[in-house]
């Protein structure tokens, strides 16, 4: 993005699943070969994580957050609402975020309560909310994707079988953000 505006704050945003038991995609020059400890997924009650990520274009942090299942609305709305809340506190007077066509980026119901919102907050000089969609079928165009796969291969463990709230911690550490008291269960970059 060329020049940014200064009460703007424009983010990548996407989502991704990390798997307990499926390993990521790897390559390795090795002449040991790496053995994969494989678990039926079906038998458990949560195989995977959702992680909703939003990188800023100018300091390339991120905002992350995690949730049980896949994503869907209601957990795309929660975390509209943090970044908002996000926004709020760095007095801008736009959010921008750039994503793509899932399916629960373009439900009715969140189109709706983006339209109802942007009303309200023009009347009460609120923070806006600018979504760009990305083309169909381009996900090269978010930087986020390549930071997802870096993720998955940091905090995948081959021998053994990860515990949920060790999957969690993980992701949070590879980020480097902590909960915040933030509502809507956002987690910040960590303040050095």
């Amino acid at each position: 993005m060329g020049q940014q505006r200064e009460d703007w704050l424009v983010l990548d945003q996407d989502e991704c699943w990390f798997s307990r038991f499926v390993a990521p995609a790897l390559s390795a020059w090795s002449a040991n070969r790496l053995r994969v400890i494989t678990r039926d997924a079906r038998q458990q009650p949560t195989p995977a994580v959702a992680g909703y990520g939003a990188r800023r274009t100018d300091t390339r942090q991120v905002y992350l957050a995690i949730c049980e299942g896949q994503p869907k609305s209601e957990y795309t709305w929660d975390f509209l609402q943090g970044l908002l809340a996000v926004a709020r506190q760095e007095h801008t007077r736009v959010l921008v975020l750039i994503w793509d066509n899932a399916t629960w980026h373009l439900s009715k119901r969140l189109r709706s309560w983006m339209r109802a919102y942007n009303q309200q907050a023009k009347q009460t000089g609120d923070v806006r909310l600018l979504i760009h969609y990305l083309p169909s079928r381009s996900p090269w165009l978010n930087p986020l994707e390549g930071c997802w796969l870096h993720a998955k291969r940091a905090v995948w463990e081959p021998t053994r079988l990860l515990e949920l709230d060790e999957l969690i911690q993980r992701i949070l550490a590879y980020f480097r953000v902590q909960p915040s008291p933030l509502p809507f269960n956002l987690c910040l970059p960590i303040q050095h």
